[in-house]
C-alpha cells in the first residue's frame, strides 16, 4: 500500500486534508470514506477499512473533515450540513482527478452524512454505513449535559473523546433539520448497514431504522461486542475485512466481463492482484476470492493457501456426496461437518497426507454410520487425490467444451451405489 497527498477545497473554501491509500497493483475501482464525529482521517476504522480495500485493488480516499485533523476551518463553524457539502465536494475533486468514487463508506455520524450526500453522486455503485445514527440529532446526547447551555448562550465547551471542542447553536439547530429516510429511500444503490447489538453510543435500533427505510439490495452485518469506535484492533479489521468482501460483488468487473474468453461455466480462472507477492484472484461463474499464503512465509494472509483450497475441495466433496446419498437413501443426517488438514511426511510411501475428520449430525443407527463413513472415502476429490491425478499443462487453452459436470456425476454413481 503507498499513500498519496490529496488536499482539496471544501464546500466553504477551506483546504481539507486527504489521504488517498492506493493498492500496490492495479487500481480496480476507487472509495471515499468519512469518519466519525470528532474523529479524523486516521481513526482505527478508517485505517483499517482502507488497508483492507486496498487488498482487493480498492484505493480509498479518507480526508479530515472542516475543522478536524489537518484540514482548515474551525470545528466551531462546522454543521452536519457543512459536512455533507464536504463529502460531495471530496467527491468532485476525485471526479475531476479522473478517479471517480464507486464506494462510499461511512462511520458513525460520518455514515449518516454518506447517506445524505450519497444520492447527489452519480459514480456511486454501492454504500456502507458503520454504526451510523438514523436521527442525526441523535449526536447531541453525547454532550447532553451541555446542551441547555447551548441553547441558551450560544455556545458551550464540551470534551468529547477526551479532548475539548465548541459547540453552537447552529450545530444543534442543523442537526434538527435533517431527515435521512426519504435520503435512504432514495438511494437506489446496495447498502450494507454494520452495527455493534451493545452499542452504547449509538443505539442498534438506529440501524433497524435505516434497514427498513432502504430498498433492496441491502444487507446488514452484527459488528458482535465491538464499542462505537471500533477502539479494538480485532473489530476494526473485521468491520473492514466484511467491508472489502461485500463491495467487490459491485465494484470488481464481474467474471464474464473480466475474462470474455473463459465460457465454461466450471472452469477455474487464477489471476494474480499485483498485491503482495503471492495474492491471486480465483474466478470460477460469478463467484470469486482471493488465495493467498500466509503472512509468516511472506504472503498477506488475505485467503487460503493452495493447499487448504484442496482441503477445502476435499471436505466439500466429502460432504456434498454424503448429503446426497442420505438424501437418496432417506438417511435421518443432521448437519454434516468435515475437518480437514494437510500434513506432510516425508518418510511415508505417500508423503502427502491429509487427515479428514467426518462428524455426522443426525438420530443414525451404527451401521447407517458406518455405512456413510464408506461412502465418504468414494467422494470423487477422494478418489482422485489418493492415487494422484495426472496434470497436463498447455499455452492458453481454448474454452472447455460445453458440457455435464464430471463431478457431480461422480457423485451421483458413488450415491447411486455403482461403485
Amino acid at each position: 500500500m503507498t499513500t498519496q497527498v490529496f488536499d482539496f477545497t471544501g464546500a466553504r473554501g477551506h483546504r481539507l486534508s486527504g489521504r488517498l491509500d492506493l493498492p500496490d497493483g492495479p487500481v480496480l475501482a476507487y472509495a471515499l470514506f468519512a469518519h466519525c464525529f470528532t474523529c479524523t482521517k486516521n481513526s482505527l476504522a478508517a485505517t483499517h477499512v482502507s488497508r483492507a480495500l486496498n487488498g482487493r485493488g480498492i484505493a480509498v480516499l479518507r480526508f479530515d473533515f472542516s475543522g478536524l485533523g489537518q484540514s482548515e476551518g474551525a470545528f466551531a463553524d462546522s454543521t452536519f450540513t457543512g459536512d455533507v457539502a464536504d463529502l460531495i465536494e471530496a467527491a468532485r475533486a476525485m471526479v475531476a482527478a479522473d478517479i471517480a468514487p464507486q464506494l462510499l463508506i461511512g462511520h458513525s455520524l460520518g455514515g449518516a452524512a454518506v447517506l445524505a450526500a450519497a444520492p447527489e453522486l452519480e459514480s456511486l455503485k454501492a454504500v456502507a454505513t458503520i454504526g451510523a445514527p438514523f436521527d442525526v440529532s441523535h449526536v447531541t446526547h453525547q454532550f447532553a449535559d451541555a446542551l441547555p447551555a447551548i441553547l441558551a448562550e450560544g455556545e458551550a465547551q464540551v470534551t468529547l473523546g477526551g479532548r475539548p471542542f465548541t459547540v453552537r447553536r447552529a450545530f444543534v439547530d442543523d442537526l434538527a433539520g435533517h431527515r435521512l429516510a426519504e435520503r435512504i429511500h432514495a438511494l437506489r444503490r446496495p447498502l450494507l448497514v454494520m452495527h455493534a447489538p451493545l452499542d452504547e453510543t449509538v443505539g442498534v435500533d438506529n440501524a433497524q431504522q435505516i434497514f427498513l427505510a432502504a430498498r433492496h439490495p441491502k444487507s446488514y452485518v452484527s459488528l458482535d461486542s465491538a464499542d462505537h469506535l471500533l477502539t479494538r484492533s480485532v473489530d476494526s479489521e473485521y468491520a473492514a475485512e466484511v467491508i472489502a468482501a461485500w463491495a467487490s460483488r459491485y465494484l470488481i468487473p464481474a467474471p464474464e466481463q473480466a475474462a470474455p474468453d473463459a465460457e465454461a461455466a466450471h472452469t477455474v480462472i487464477v489471476e494474480e492482484t499485483g498485491a503482495g507477492q503471492f495474492q491471486a484472484e480465483v474466478r470460477v461463474g460469478r463467484t470469486h476470492f482471493l488465495a493467498d499464503e500466509p503472512v509468516e512465509v511472506g504472503g498477506l494472509g488475505s485467503g487460503p493457501s493452495p493447499f487448504e483450497l484442496v482441503s477445502a475441495g476435499l471436505g466439500a466433496c466429502t460432504a456434498m456426496t454424503l448429503r446426497m446419498y442420505a438424501e437418496r437413501k432417506g438417511l435421518p443426517l443432521g448437519t454434516v461437518s468435515v475437518a480437514v488438514a494437510h500434513k506432510r511426511a516425508p518418510e511415508a510411501e505417500k508423503p502427502e497426507r491429509f487427515e479428514r475428520v467426518v462428524s455426522l449430525g443426525g438420530d443414525l443407527a451404527p451401521d447407517q454410520i458406518e455405512r456413510l463413513m464408506q461412502i465418504a472415502d468414494r467422494c470423487p476429490v477422494h478418489r482422485l487425490l489418493e492415487p494422484g491425478a495426472e496434470i497436463r499443462t498447455r499455452l492458453a487453452p481454448p474454452p472447455a467444451p460445453p458440457g455435464q459436470d464430471g463431478h457431480f456425476d461422480a457423485m451421483g454413481e458413488v450415491c447411486g451405489e455403482a461403485v
